[in-house]
């Protein structure tokens, strides 16, 4: 079948169906080429690429990569500074230079596929290798001038441009991945399953001549396998258990030492004296049982970043005016006084005064409000804006350190860990247990010392032995990492296993309101006053389409219509609105001062219109609340005490309140910093236990105050705050059956340690009558972690089976 076939046929796939990955996608996303649809520009250049040249890409992109697209040029001149590409850069030597870069748009094979394909677009290139879970590529080139400037470029005009920010020169901030737990792992479970197979026979009491002629250096490969375990394996339960005992705390790491201890040095006099095998393989094991619970329980997603700072969102450097000319510097090295050129969708970095240009700011990350607000000349604007329309000349009137936003973080706040002052459930009972222990071990040795002196040391040690807390200690890693996958499954992706235990412990719920009860993909649009004839409607049509300011980008898509017309006399005013002439008649489109001559004082925000100097209608802009957030709040209502904190007027104070149940508390016009304290009261003075939902660099400060901060994000794979965990929008009426899972979690813990419970009292019996032989530690030590394992899985796999529903 020929391709031509294949892409006629494939026509006939729905608008929402990419047409070459089959991906669903919204119409929003679509990338329409030759009348075909696509999910993303990857797959579009395959398509190209396979339609036009038989399978192969150079020949079909050779033009393009010399192109740069306008509204890139000049984005990354400052790649062309030694000093900080050197910052960026992985490896670099005369000749050769690696960099890994973030992509948050790579999401399907197509793709990876052009990516690692980017040395026939560009020869400096030797080869581009992506990651797919983290969306980076390593690519690896010569290194020549400019040559990362152009490999950046090329990215970004085939629609894949990588997010450079502050954070990737902060060396501070980069952490390498630690695998020694994977190796000590891997030791352990080696020692174990070649002691057990060396240990088999003397289980057994196997009466064979080789055997018995090689019994003892069986016995010492036991004891030379047990070495790496005990002084490698398990050496931070070691240095946890001496911590903890300075500190006059008898956490669960210090019963699990003292059963190592005790069972590597009974073991080790009784291969010396030839008293026995001793205990080697139940000691392995037990140790590979336990790092086997502590990777379970931390293996998390990696390619999520849940400790976003403002540095995630700076740029990296920025475009100084010198006299009249243009230079790239490193944000750090930005004085006062400093001229800076802002281009469009560029960040301001620092607090400044606008000096040229028109400037239209989205302060949404930093205030929550999603209305850009206009500045003239001469107006101050604050670090953390995005210009949306135009270039800008701004003078700055602070340092970088100086700024609000920075300052937003210079709170003590983020310099806190949450970790540092929790108790988990499992530390919780390890003293009782500790001492309960000794208790047994003291009484048992102190009752058969009056018999016989050898059987009391055999029951002391015994007791210290079998009471080891391994099942205890799997309990809670096996339950809460099980949990962890449940969840992300969900789109609900937690930080680590902590978080799940501080979730039990939540009373009360605090809410963001814009992006967070709201969509911020979507608006309510009203229409109001006089009614707007078809032909009138695609006149407004026609003239929004020439405005890239947000609100007329949302009137242009809920007016859209099929027939356009020509528009002559375009004007638009940066922050009052557009004008435009169809077929004789004038239309102006914008804020009700700009369309009728008087001040707009609604709290909502409209778009007024009038044709010929008459005053039509108005188009009222309502935030487009999450379906189903009423239901979830009166859920959340019976057991947790409610609020609403926004950052944002109160225009929306009424719908709220008709949407809500009556017992919320709606407090609004709140800052970041207002945000915080309002929290830290709550937890001081209240004790409340908190978790707080938001999803902007507003938000950060509250998201780290609070007990649990959870990120709300449209899209998880691009920037969201510093938080212990990451919802996805779409599951966000979900937080009543997350937040009873959570506590449902803590009663499987609880109820796989009476399990436990009961598997000590066996093995105790055996223990202080004196009964504990090899075989039976080895059969019993083993078979507590697996029950215990096999038992949690399966209670939290039955108790989250109603969040497929």
């Amino acid at each position: 079948m020929k391709l031509s076939d294949i892409c006629t046929k494939s026509l006939l796939v729905n608008k929402h169906t990419c047409f070459h990955c089959g991906i669903e996608h919204n119409e929003s996303e679509t990338i329409i080429s030759q009348q075909k649809h696509f999910c993303c520009n990857g797959c579009k250049t395959v398509f190209e690429i396979l339609n036009e040249n038989d399978l192969t890409c150079y020949y079909d992109l050779e033009n393009a990569p010399g192109k740069i697209p306008e509204e890139i040029k000049g984005k990354y001149d400052y790649l062309a500074n030694p000093q900080i590409v050197e910052k960026l850069l992985e490896f670099e030597d005369e000749k050769t230079a690696i960099i890994t870069l973030h992509i948050p748009y790579i999401h399907c094979s197509s793709c990876i596929w052009i990516l690692e394909n980017l040395q026939r677009l560009n020869s400096d290139i030797s080869s581009s290798q992506v990651n797919f879970p983290k969306k980076t590529i390593r690519i690896i080139y010569s290194n020549k001038e400019n040559a990362l400037k152009n490999i950046v470029e090329l990215l970004s005009s085939i629609g894949y441009e990588p997010y450079i920010s502050l954070e990737n020169v902060d060396n501070n901030n980069l952490k390498k991945k630690d695998n020694s737990l994977i190796y000590k792992i891997a030791v352990a479970g080696f020692a174990f399953g070649n002691s057990m197979f060396i240990s088999f026979p003397e289980y057994f009491e196997v009466d064979e001549f080789w055997l018995n002629q090689y019994k003892s250096l069986f016995r010492w490969m036991l004891f030379f396998f047990s070495l790496p375990v005990v002084f490698y394996a398990a050496n931070n339960y070691f240095s946890s258990a001496i911590k903890g005992l300075k500190k006059g705390i008898l956490n669960i790491d210090v019963p699990i030492s003292l059963g190592i201890a005790v069972l590597f040095i009974r073991s080790t006099v009784e291969i010396i004296f030839d008293f026995g095998q001793g205990y080697f393989d139940s000691l392995s094991g037990l140790v590979f049982f336990l790092l086997l619970g502590k990777f379970f329980q931390q293996s998390t997603y990696n390619y999520l970043s849940f400790e976003r700072d403002y540095k995630s969102y700076f740029p990296i450097a920025v475009t100084k005016i010198t006299n009249l000319k243009e230079e790239s510097i490193q944000i750090q090295d930005l004085e006062k006084g400093d001229r800076l050129l802002i281009r469009n969708q560029e960040l301001i970095p620092i607090d400044s005064i606008l000096i040229n240009g028109n400037a239209m700011i989205d302060y949404s990350f930093v205030t929550g409000e999603v209305t850009p607000v206009h500045k003239k000349s001469g107006d101050k604007i604050f670090a953390g804006g995005k210009q949306l329309d135009g270039i800008l000349e701004i003078e700055a009137i602070k340092t970088m350190s100086q700024s609000y936003l920075t300052q937003l973080w210079s709170n003590d706040v983020f310099a806190k860990n949450k970790e540092d002052n929790f108790k988990s459930i499992t530390d919780s009972i390890s003293k009782n247990f500790t001492i309960a222990v000794l208790f047994i071990a003291t009484i048992s040795g102190g009752y058969w010392f009056f018999i016989d002196t050898a059987i009391a040391i055999n029951v002391i040690t015994a007791v210290l032995i079998i009471a080891c807390p391994c099942a205890i200690a799997l309990s809670a890693p096996f339950t809460l990492g099980n949990m962890l996958r449940i969840f992300g499954r969900h789109k609900f992706y937690l930080k680590n296993a902590t978080v799940i235990e501080n979730m039990a412990k939540i009373n009360s719920l605090i809410f963001d309101k814009t992006g967070t009860l709201t969509s911020t993909l979507t608006q309510q649009i009203t229409y109001e006053e006089s009614e707007l004839f078809k032909s009138e409607k695609q006149d407004i049509t026609s003239i929004l389409k020439n405005s890239n300011h947000p609100l007329s980008r949302m009137l242009y898509d809920y007016l859209k219509t099929d027939i356009t017309s020509t528009v002559s006399n375009f004007n638009e005013i940066l922050g009052k609105g557009i004008e435009g002439t169809i077929n004789d008649n004038h239309y102006k489109i914008g804020s009700k001062k700009f369309v009728i001559g008087k001040t707009q004082n609604d709290d909502d925000t409209a778009v007024y219109i009038s044709i010929n100097s008459e005053f039509k209608g108005r188009f009222s802009f309502q935030n487009q609340y999450r379906k189903g957030i009423s239901g979830m709040f009166n859920k959340l209502t019976r057991y947790f005490k409610l609020t609403v904190l926004s950052g944002d007027n109160d225009g929306e104070k009424q719908n709220l309140e008709k949407l809500l149940p009556k017992n919320i508390e709606l407090i609004f016009n709140q800052k970041p910093e207002n945000k915080l304290s309002f929290i830290d009261s709550k937890q001081q003075n209240s004790n409340e236990k908190i978790m707080m939902f938001g999803d902007g660099l507003n938000d950060a400060g509250a998201l780290a105050q609070s007990n649990v901060g959870v990120a709300v994000s449209e899209n998880i794979n691009v920037f969201s705050p510093a938080c212990d965990a990451i919802i996805d929008a779409s599951v966000f009426t979900k937080i009543p059956q997350f937040l009873k899972l959570a506590k449902q979690s803590i009663n499987v813990i609880k109820w796989s340690f009476g399990l436990s419970f009961i598997y000590n009292i066996i093995g105790l019996y055996f223990a202080v009558t004196g009964q504990l032989s090899p075989i039976i530690a080895a059969i019993l030590m083993p078979l507590s972690s697996i029950s215990i394992v096999l038992f949690v899985t399966l209670m939290t796999n039955f108790i989250s089976r109603k969040l497929k529903n």
